[in-house]
């Protein structure tokens, strides 16, 4: 009988080639972002990230009861829209939640969480709730903004371990001026 581990191992050789059309192969020049959708139709959706190879986006949208509240245990419901296939919504997997998409949570006021990405720790964002609802907030470029979206730009790599070139945080600041800022991990 195979340990677990060998198991894991064998299973592994077999299926991670199978993904090797996920890995993205180096590009020239940069990517033109604006390409990619923007989620429509997704009700409550606080930001999301979309990253190469293709237009498939993370949606990080508010997760409320039955009663319209807010689950302060898992504030945020974390899915994939598919549309380089058919445009349907999807769940993460165990892989893409506890390693790439998925936050930590601590609440620290009555209306107030602060979470981060399992994937890059060191950006604090705070989900908050203000006179017309919630939104979620963090640093950019020095100044405070409302979080819109995260592009992730990959040029090599693996599957399991891509080149992340730089994550771009982009956001509108109290004035309602784009802002935007480049991260190089």
């Amino acid at each position: 009988m195979l340990s677990i581990y060998k198991y894991i191992s064998c299973l592994a050789i077999i299926v991670l080639p199978c993904f090797a059309w996920a890995i993205p192969t180096a590009n020239e020049g940069t990517i033109d972002t604006t390409a990619f959708p923007i989620p429509k139709g997704v009700n409550n959706l606080m930001f999301y990230i979309q990253r190469d190879p293709n237009a498939n986006t993370v949606c990080y949208a508010l997760n409320l009861d039955k009663q319209g509240r807010l689950d302060k245990s898992k504030p945020l419901d974390i899915f994939w829209m598919r549309y380089a296939e058919d445009g349907r919504r999807q769940d993460l997997n165990y892989i893409q939640r506890v390693f790439a998409y998925g936050i930590k949570v601590k609440k620290i006021a009555s209306n107030e969480i602060e979470f981060r990405s399992v994937a890059y720790d060191k950006l604090p964002l705070y989900l908050r709730r203000g006179a017309t609802g919630y939104y979620v907030q963090t640093r950019i470029d020095g100044e405070t903004c409302v979080l819109r979206r995260i592009y992730v730009r990959i040029e090599g790599g693996s599957l399991f371990s891509p080149n992340v070139l730089y994550v771009q945080i982009e956001g509108v600041n109290r004035q309602g001026k784009a802002k935007v800022e480049q991260i190089k991990p």
